[in-house]
Formats: C-alpha cells, structure tokens, sequence
C-alpha cells in the first residue's frame, strides 16, 4: 500500500482542528493548510482586536435562523470541494510536492467518503455540545460583549453544534476515524494518534 500523503482534519469551529494540525505537521515534517483560506464566507460573528463586527457579518447572523445559518454554510462548503479535492490530488500525484495536513470545517465526511481518495487519510474531531459552546464563550469574550453581540455569538454557537451533529451522523454512517477532543488529554497525545492514522 502506498505511503499517506495528505491527512484530512475536520471538525466544526473550536474543536482543536488548527492547534491539532500545526502539531501533527511540525511532528511530520508536512505543510499545513487551512480551508479558511480557501474561499470567503461570514466569518465569526464577534470583534477581534477591538475591531467591530462588520455590517456584512452582523446581518447575515442576525438575519437568518439556525437552520438557515446551517444550510447555508453547507452550501458554501459543499461548493468548495472542487477546489479542496483539487489541492488534495495534487499533493497525492506531485510526489515534489510536500506531503500536507489540511484542516478545517469544510472538510465535510460525504464528499471525502465518495471521493475515493487514494493515499489519504482522514479524522474528525468532535467535543461535546457543551465544550464546543465554552471555548466560543471564552474565546468571544461573550460576558463583556453587549447583549447585541451576544445574540450573534449564540446564533454562531446554535450554528456550530448544528454541524457538529451533521458531520458526526455522516462519520458514524461511513465508518470513518473521529477523535473526542474533550476525551483526549493534551495536543501530544492527540497529535501521536493522528500520526497513527497516517502510519496505517
């Protein structure tokens, strides 16, 4: 069998999925990329370095339900597949190419499944709904935030543990490699059961 080349990393916001591929990366010696980077879409919906939301971001959470909120982003996930599935054939045939991690929450468990991807390998992480909910708290600054932006980051939480349960429903029905980041003390640990899946 033909040694891995790329390791897939998904899983919803907050679940670890760029602390856990920076780690595995460094520890292979592989590139890391990030599907943030790929396409534009509403990012999260709270300001960062005190810069304020932006209008655009602020209306689409405020604006759309849950559900909505999770449609649409499958949507746009599911539309970037052709370029994530191209950048993962390339790694696998280029053999001058790095050898890559690639993470993110649109790396979704049905298109990989149906892919057929040969010399990749590929894990999910998951937390509890509850765990997901306190990282995006904490790393909102939600209780200094008005009760405005509050709303934004609970349409955000209900968003993400929305995806969560999707992507965990399609995991478990194809059988795929998932990690409970809540379950798994610490990145080494983590990173060494990935380098596991890769070694397979």
């Amino acid at each position: 069998m033909a040694a891995t080349r790329v390791l897939l990393i998904g899983g919803p916001s907050h679940a670890g999925k760029t602390t856990l591929a920076e780690a595995v990366a460094a520890r292979l010696g592989w590139s890391h990329v990030s599907t943030d980077w790929m396409a534009r879409h509403p990012g999260r919906p709270w300001k960062l370095e005190d810069r304020p939301v932006p209008d655009h971001v602020a209306d689409h959470y405020s604006s759309l339900s849950v559900e909505e909120l999770i449609t649409d982003v499958l949507r746009h996930y599911n539309g970037m597949w052709p370029d994530i599935e191209g950048l993962i054939r390339t790694h696998v045939k280029d053999e001058s190419a790095d050898c890559l991690v690639l993470e993110g929450s649109a790396v979704l468990p049905e298109p990989v499944a149906n892919a057929g991807l040969e010399q990749v390998a590929a894990c999910w992480l998951t937390a509890a709904a509850g765990l997901l909910e306190d990282r995006i708290l904490a790393s909102s600054d939600h209780a200094r935030s008005s009760p405005g932006e509050q709303a934004l980051i609970q349409k955000f939480v209900g968003r993400n543990n929305g995806l969560n349960g999707l992507m965990m429903d399609a995991v478990k029905k194809h059988g795929l490699a998932h990690i409970d980041t809540g379950l798994t003390a610490g990145v080494d640990a983590l990173s060494a059961r990935l380098q596991d899946l890769v070694d397979r």
